[in-house]
């Protein structure tokens, strides 16, 4: 649909191919002449007789031409794209084909080879045929009713397709409407006309048997036996059933498709809950249109009868409001009468009021019977008619509400279902018309079950109607008792073919398919056995959660755990290939496979605002946002899902809409988390670490930091608990100066230059209670306050106290030994220690490399250099650490997240590069080897100093624009790269063509033009005229044994040129486009550069703290003591929950209610401002305009009537020789009756004005 969607707004583009319509398409061709008695030159099908040479010469005997009996198909010779030239450059697809043509193949050709979107409602607008101007009112009823309606709804129009009549007021109303309205308001009116073929003016322009791309038409003054199509539609169907200048089968073959329509399903997909409502339309009309309306009223299609608009719609309007028809079939002149002489004596009297009726409109029609019959029959289903008053009742009602009731009203005649008013509701979901719901359904009047409101939850959740699902949850549906595990699979299995989700959940189906395949193949093999053969059951080919689950592990990654394993019966961690044959067998059986499927879904708001994020459905993520809990990680991990999407989405618009929603979420989390921190900092840092039940014991810092929330992270609460966790026990406004002297002088440790926040806690215990607003909450509990234990600090991991642990008091260790670890064991200190170490380990490596470097053995390594090994040996102990040890994930996601950080790539490069130096070293034959490359492995050494520096606020973001600059020197090295070869080659071939030395030919190619970018120009050797003497041979074989050779000038006038084009090039051209480059990375990062640099200061601050205190070589007795405790021991690691605390039972629940008491403020402020705005003043004070616009209409409307009445009693008064009917006396004696008639007249009079 999307591809044929592109080719239609390509526009002339012939599509991919079409060359098999005339194959199923037919038309129709007169094979018999039947003599016209009017004109005996031509056939009653409209052609001349010379028309008619190639076929058959039919028999004289027969007296009227038929369709059916006297015409042939042929494969259809007119087809394409339809250009109205001089009406701009819009193509029409258009179609000519039988009038016996199956609807199947002509709805799926218009919604999949044309692109139209499937309707939500179909108005064929019948009758108002013909050169007559349709009454200024109605006009306005299409222009303001039915194509609002069908803008509101998603609908297409029917019509004739003809610049005539009512078709041409319908074009013109989407002409306008088009004019004014947004492009998806325009895709959301689509008029189709449904014309006679032979009846078009000038159709041969439209023939051509291999389809047209676009065929020119021009619309023209016609004749009366003919007309033009119309130009303000989007599609025609061109019916034909072999006559010329007649309206022919085009009735028959409209009634058809509407009734093959109605039993399609609206949505994406036909995924709707209900069929497509059609709705025929019946403006003005002849006494034929009674046939077209008893064709349709026998195939139950609804019926809205414009009253007042024309003869045939009159007539109908009249029978339903004065003529009561009998139950029981009415009898008629050509119906067998009924044996109840009382009941044919009610028929009989019936027929003749119906015979008046219908002479009375068409004087002139022969066939009376005919027509008598149809109108009984119309009569017998006018359950099935709604008139609509359009002169009288103008302003009461909106249009699209009107349609919406007579569907209602039809529905409701053949529905099964118990609640009077479900179809109503199907309707208005499958239309997205929530006003009307509310206005008309929702409204304290009627009491909903919950049966009732199940199936449109399903179809307003699938077809993206968030209004909806908010109105049936403030209504009363329990999303717990409606969101299954079954459902919830039914929800993704009807995800749109579209989607980036669909692709992935579909690759995981067959993996799981393929396991199953497998194993009763593997199965069968061993067995001998044949019942196992056969296809797969039909619960294992569909799609559970088990996709779904791997899709998310897929886009999460290690960030939390799996999704929805408990319910399937699977543990964390389980292999891939166990988990897919557990599911397998589950659902081979059926009563687990019911019994997963029929469980209640634990976190509903949660598991649906998962599948709304992965579709990048904007409203209803958002709505599912609001409803579930953890409101801030939830808003996270909504960004860290479509950043990840965004990443792998191939389409633009996509890309861009998951980005803006993603940068959308991210801003809720920030909001959110301000609202936390100005109630609370002590009880926002708590919300910063808590692990989530609902996310896979995933936190916000983590999920922040994987969906890189920059923004997030650059909030001042959370690096107020970044810098708190950096420093340890002391005070965060701790001076640098003092950290330092204390450092190098432990014994001011002591003392009071640093301070601690124990003694600071101590002279402001109010601090304490700070939130205490909230704690009258039913089970609140102050939230712990972060500290290190001597246990944790030794291991550098800040927890939080154990709520059973604290009840039996710790022993506390002496002053000196808490101060000294207090100290030593903060992260602030262990990255000083390492920083300080890791320049005395360069001093170290530098000493060697320029003055200890020895011999190979036996004369060397010397001391030192044995020390710099162990040195690097300690290094690589702490690498293995940080690879394996940290962490709570597998063995294998802990190695692909260490080798992702870029610095860690740095680390591993350097360790590799000074094993190989090392390795060389040690032989002679490869000593020199070894030492470049130590010399070049202390460049990389100190390259990493970049990353200790990150800490710094002023440096960190400079290093941040560093790196960007980097990323563009590779481009300008690319472009630079295209100008050395195109220059150093011709350089090389113009003066030494006879050197073939591939040294100097690598030199003088890319070497030399690379350094004349920087002047250095030898033009001794390039200018002829500058050439100085200097030994030199042209002789190849002495040029090979070393001598230098002559540089030719055969073309040195050549070479100069290329010269100075190069350096214009190089010089000018391309560093200044460098320059240009870092100028806007430069002011690019520079405004986010505070944001950038809080970012990265998180990866730096997590790697310090989960370093053992002491650094590099002192390192190896921290690693030792770990191998102890974890080895010998046995106690189990407390790194796992790294920037982790576990809140259970009352504590969670006080700080999730917390958390969504803040929310639910955020949002009533955010409403509040929205409400207060500009344009929601506009729409208010527009709805009120329109509102007193039609009191008034009514008004004008009541003071006419007024008047007329006025007027009417006047004149009786006046003139009193009137026969009074209404008392039965003469006019003589009005004196005598005057009370009998003047009284009631009188009471309706001030009854009126009253009104």
């Amino acid at each position: 649909m999307k591809k044929i969607g592109k080719q239609k707004e390509g526009g002339g583009g012939k599509p991919q191919d079409q060359s098999w319509i005339p194959k199923i398409i037919k038309k129709r061709v007169c094979n018999t002449f039947v003599e016209d008695s009017r004109n005996r030159a031509s056939c009653q099908c409209g052609e001349a007789r010379e028309a008619h040479k190639s076929v058959t010469t039919g028999d004289c005997t027969v007296g009227k031409w038929d369709s059916f009996q006297h015409t042939s198909e042929y494969p259809t010779d007119a087809f394409g794209n339809l250009e109205f030239v001089g009406a701009g450059r819009r193509h029409i697809p258009f179609m000519r084909l039988s009038h016996d043509t199956p609807p199947a193949n002509v709805y799926s050709l218009v919604t999949t080879q044309w692109g139209l979107p499937v309707p939500n409602l179909v108005v064929s607008v019948v009758g108002g045929e013909g050169k007559g101007k349709a009454k200024p009112w109605v006009r306005e009823v299409i222009r303001q009713g039915i194509v609002r309606a069908a803008q509101s709804t998603g609908a297409w129009i029917l019509t004739s397709g003809l610049k005539e009549g009512i078709s041409r007021c319908v074009g013109q109303a989407v002409r306008d409407h088009c004019a004014t309205a947004s492009s998806l308001s325009q895709a959301n009116v689509i008029a189709v006309g449904v014309a006679p073929w032979g009846f078009i003016h000038d159709r041969k322009h439209l023939v051509n048997p291999q389809g047209s791309f676009p065929a020119p038409y021009y619309a023209q003054t016609t004749p009366p036996t003919s007309s033009c199509l119309d130009n303000n539609h989007q599609a025609f169907l061109l019916v034909d059933d072999g006559s010329v200048d007649h309206r022919g089968h085009e009735t028959l073959f409209r009634a058809n498709l509407e009734d093959f329509i109605s039993h399609q399903r609206t949505g994406i997909w036909g995924s709707g809950t209900i069929e497509i409502p059609v709705l025929c339309v019946l403006i003005a009309g002849d006494a034929a249109m009674l046939e077209r309306v008893d064709l349709s009223l026998k195939d139950s299609t609804p019926w809205l009868v414009l009253a007042g608009s024309g003869p045939a719609a009159d007539l109908i309007a009249g029978l339903l409001r004065d003529v009561s028809a009998p139950m029981t079939p009415p009898a008629s002149p050509t119906l067998p009468p009924a044996n109840n002489e009382a009941s044919t004596s009610n028929s009989a009297e019936l027929t003749e009021q119906v015979r008046k009726r219908i002479k009375k409109q068409f004087p002139l029609e022969t066939q009376m019977d005919k027509l008598v019959d149809q109108a009984l029959s119309i009569c017998q289903n006018k359950d099935l008619i709604t008139v609509f008053y359009g002169d009288k009742e103008e302003g009461k009602e909106d249009f699209d509400t009107i349609i919406l009731k007579a569907l209602v009203r039809a529905a409701k005649r053949n529905s099964r279902d118990s609640s009077e008013y479900i179809e109503e509701l199907k309707l208005a979901v499958a239309w997205n018309r929530v006003d009307i719901a509310k206005s008309e359904l929702f409204n304290s009047d009627i009491q909903w079950r919950y049966n009732d409101l199940e199936e449109s939850m399903t179809d307003a959740l699938v077809n993206d109607k968030p209004q909806f699902v908010r109105l049936f949850v403030e209504s009363g549906l329990n999303i717990l008792d409606y969101l299954t595990f079954g459902r919830l699979e039914e929800l993704y299995s009807s995800v749109s073919e579209c989607t980036l989700v669909y692709s992935f959940l579909q690759k995981r189906l067959r993996e799981r398919i393929d396991i199953c395949s497998k194993n009763r193949l593997s199965h069968n093999e061993n067995s001998n056995s044949k019942h196992i053969n056969g296809p797969i059951p039909a619960g294992v080919q569909e799609l559970t959660l088990y996709e779904v689950s791997k899709v998310l592990s897929e886009i999460m990654k290690d960030m939390c755990q799996s999704f929805y394993y408990i319910p399937l019966g699977l543990e964390q961690g389980v292999t891939s290939r166990k988990a897919m044959k557990h599911v397998n067998k589950m659902l081979m059986e059926e009563s687990e496979q019911s019994l997963y499927r029929k469980k209640r879904c634990r976190y509903p708001w949660v598991s649906l605002f998962i599948w709304a994020v992965l579709q990048n459905r904007r409203e209803m993520s958002i709505y599912f946002w609001e409803m579930a809990g953890e409101s801030v990680l939830s808003a996270l991990a909504g960004c860290k899902i479509l950043r990840d999407l965004s990443k792998l989405e191939m389409e633009t618009d996509t890309k861009l809409s998951m980005k803006e929603l993603a940068q959308t979420f991210e801003n809720l989390a920030h909001d959110v988390f301000s609202e936390c921190y100005q109630s609370s900092e002590s009880h926002s840092y708590t919300l910063l670490i808590k692990r989530s039940v609902l996310w896979g014991e995933a936190t916000c810092l983590q999920m922040a930091t994987s969906a890189d929330a920059r923004l997030f992270f650059s909030h001042d609460g959370v690096q107020t608990l970044l810098s708190q966790i950096w420093w340890g026990a002391m005070d965060s406004s701790t001076e640098v100066w003092k950290l330092v002297l204390s450092f190098f002088l432990p014994p001011f440790i002591y003392t009071k230059l640093i301070v601690f926040r124990e003694e600071e806690n101590e002279e402001k215990p109010e601090d304490n209670h700070q939130g205490k607003e909230f704690d009258s909450i039913e089970g609140a509990e102050s939230m712990p306050e972060i500290h290190n234990t001597d246990e944790e600090m030794e291991e550098g991991m800040p927890l939080r106290r154990n709520p059973e642990a604290e009840s039996s008091s710790p022993k506390q260790r002496p002053y000196i030994f808490h101060r000294w670890r207090q100290f030593w064991f903060a992260p602030v200190t262990s990255f000083l220690g390492n920083v300080f170490t890791y320049f005395l380990f360069l001093f170290l490596f530098a000493y060697i490399l320029l003055v200890d470097f020895k011999p190979p053995p036996p004369k060397g390594p010397a001391p030192m250099e044995l020390v710099l090994y162990f040195w690097v040996f300690t290094l690589v102990c702490e690498e293995i650490r940080q690879t394996f040890f940290v962490g709570s994930t597998t063995v294998v996601q802990r190695m692909k997240l260490y080798i992702q950080d870029i610095w860690n790539k740095c680390d591993l490069t350097a360790i590799l590069l000074f094993m190989l130096g090392v390795l060389c070293r040690m032989f002679p034959w490869s000593y020199d080897f070894g030492r470049s490359i130590m010399c070049l492995d202390y460049m990389v050494f100190t390259l990493r100093l970049i990353h200790i520096f990150a800490v710094h606020k002023q440096l960190g973001p400079k290093i941040i624009i560093v790196g960007k600059m980097v990323k563009d020197v590779f481009f300008f090295l690319f472009f630079l790269g295209v100008w050395l070869m195109a220059y150093g080659v011709a350089n090389q071939a113009l003066l030494y063509s006879y050197d073939s030395r591939p040294n100097w030919i690598f030199r003088r190619v890319f070497y030399r033009p690379y350094m004349h970018i920087y002047g250095q120009i030898p033009l001794d050797e390039i200018d002829a005229d500058k050439r100085a003497a200097k030994q030199c041979t042209n002789n190849v074989t002495l040029i090979h044994e070393g001598l230098e050779p002559c540089p030719q000038s055969d073309a040195n006038w050549l070479v100069l040129i290329l010269l100075s084009v190069y350096l214009l090039v190089t010089n000018i051209l391309l560093v200044n486009l460098l320059i240009a480059m870092f100028s806007y990375t430069f002011n690019k990062v520079q405004e986010h550069s505070d944001v950038y640099w809080k970012f990265q200061r998180y990866n730096l601050i997590v790697e310090y703290h989960s370093r053992p205190c002491l650094a590099p070589p002192f390192i190896i007795f921290s690693h030792l003591h770990i191998f102890f405790k974890r080895v010998i021991q046995k106690i189990p690691s407390t790194k796992i929950q790294h920037f982790m605390l576990n809140l259970k039972g009352k504590r969670a629940s006080w700080l999730n209610t917390w958390e969504s008491t803040l929310k639910e403020n955020l949002l009533s402020t955010e409403g509040k401002k929205q409400r207060d705005s500009d344009t929601e003043r506009l729409k208010r004070t527009s709805t009120k305009v329109d509102s007193v616009l039609k009191q008034m209409v009514e008004i004008r409307d009541h003071d006419r009537r007024l008047r007329k009445l006025e007027s009417e009693v006047s004149g009786v008064c006046m003139h009193p020789s009137i026969e009074l009917r209404g008392c039965g006396a003469p006019a003589s004696e009005v004196n005598l009756f005057g009370p009998c008639w003047l009284l009631p007249v009188a009471f309706l009079f001030q009854a009126l004005v009253h009104f």
